[in-house]
């Protein structure tokens, strides 16, 4: 979630790869922003120095699967995290399971707003977002499917790619 943030996610996922959950936990600060800058990461400093903060925050974010909401857990994330954002605590909830918050990226933004769902707007702030997501509930309810499910689809639309 902190690699993918303004950057590709594809290259996020080879990064991923590389350095591994130990990587993640034990690689020096110097160490993750060389293999970031290697693979051409836009904030390869900053996201390394965002990865190194995050470890005292372990336990935390442990727990976190234990919430039975994804809202609550996500304001919990925005609070916590430095870094972290709306979409940022929402990709990180979904990648442990959770599938009742929106990643509303700018794909997702743009079909929202193609069809009529939203107004356009340039940035995405927390009342853009959380009513983007409201615009993305009704639809989910209307179609029978999960948050998770519905963005997923959208995505998959609009750049013809599934990530994971």
């Amino acid at each position: 979630c902190i690699l993918t943030a303004n950057f590709k996610a594809e290259v996020g996922i080879k990064i991923q790869a590389e350095v591994g959950i130990e990587g993640f936990r034990n690689y020096s600060l110097e160490e993750l922003y060389s293999i970031f800058k290697k693979h051409g990461h836009r904030f390869a400093m900053q996201r390394a120095e965002r990865i190194v903060n995050l470890r005292p925050l372990e336990s935390f974010l442990q727990e976190i699967r234990f919430y039975d909401d994804g809202k609550k857990a996500r304001e919990e994330l925005v609070k916590k995290v430095k870094g972290y954002g709306y979409k940022e605590a929402s990709h990180f909830l979904r990648n442990i399971g959770f599938e009742d918050v929106a990643i509303i990226d700018r794909h997702i933004s743009r079909f929202l707003f193609e069809n009529n769902l939203v107004k356009p707007r340039k940035t995405i702030t927390k009342n853009v977002y959380l009513e983007s997501e409201l615009a993305l509930e009704k639809l989910c309810q209307e179609l029978n499917l999960t948050q998770g499910e519905l963005d997923l689809y959208i995505f998959y639309i609009k750049t013809k790619k599934v990530l994971k």
